[in-house]
């Protein structure tokens, strides 16, 4: 392929079980997409609310073998390969390697329209897919027929453990993987790339402590608010983005935040936690 971005996420599952849910229409619809058609080695379909510009299926299978899944995908009137390929891991458990074409991977978080929605979509699917294969819950999706943006998480952790994970800004630097800067008072600032690097003006607009949680993110993102509730010995995390300007860059902010989430509640959840996505 020609310039692309390329996530790498691992999972304990085999690279056979990874293929599966790949592959199979069913599984497809239980972490990528609404709808989904699939007939190899012809047809590799998938569409609906959950994917950018799902009115109607726009994909086209270009490769498939045990390893590798790679199609077309025509987005605002571009063809764009997206590539799936696996790599057992040594002592078990697999490597994915999403490569979508035509994003540069240095400019990704900056791009505009669907370019930028496409960035963090393969974050959250990536996330979704390692929990269904792992056999957990997938923790979200993103609508993009609706501007209604809520997500509910349950968590195996305290409420206390959740609300210091997302108050203290070094330990959501660390199960985000993105500095993050935060003075935990009514405005204060929140701060992507850190305090010492704020350039986003985001502001705490309301916090209780223990309880909620709620950042001002200017026109174009509006407001992001995180209230939680004790649920059956864990917690019940309620996440709601509204006030925005109707766009692509919601959906894309959207995306990365759930998936965000996913990581939360592993770095809460699993002792041994290390992060979903591996860097270079």
């Amino acid at each position: 392929m020609t310039e692309s971005m390329k996530i790498v996420a691992r999972t304990t599952a085999s690279p056979k079980e990874v293929h599966h849910a790949l592959t199979d229409a069913a599984t497809l619809r239980g972490w990528l997409a609404e709808h989904a058609r699939v007939e190899l080695p012809e047809r590799y379909e998938f569409w609906g609310r959950y994917t950018p510009r799902g009115d109607v299926p726009r994909q086209r299978l270009l490769h498939v073998d045990d390893l590798t899944l790679r199609f077309a995908w025509t987005l605002d009137g571009v063809e764009r390969t997206t590539e799936f390929a696996l790599a057992e891991q040594d002592g078990g458990g697999t490597l994915i390697t999403i490569a979508q074409e035509g994003i540069d991977p240095g400019l990704a978080e900056r791009e505009e329209g669907v370019k930028n929605v496409l960035f963090t979509f393969w974050y959250l699917a990536s996330a979704n897919l390692v929990d269904l294969v792992e056999g957990r819950p997938v923790t979200g999706w993103c609508d993009f027929t609706d501007g209604d943006l809520r997500a509910e998480v349950e968590i195996a952790a305290p409420r206390e453990r959740v609300y210091d994970a997302l108050t203290d800004g070094e330990k959501a630097t660390e199960w985000f993987g993105y500095p993050i800067g935060i003075e935990p008072f009514v405005g204060g600032r929140y701060a992507m790339g850190g305090l010492e690097d704020d350039h986003g003006g985001a502001r705490i607009v309301d916090l209780e402590p223990g309880r909620r949680m709620g950042v001002d993110w200017g026109a174009d993102m509006g407001v992001t608010t995180w209230e939680l509730a004790d649920s059956g010995g864990g917690t019940r995390l309620t996440f709601v983005q509204s006030g925005f300007d109707d766009g692509d860059q919601v959906f894309a902010g959207w995306c990365g935040s759930v998936s965000g989430l996913a990581e939360l509640r592993r770095y809460l959840e699993f002792p041994d936690w290390r992060s979903i996505w591996v860097t270079a």
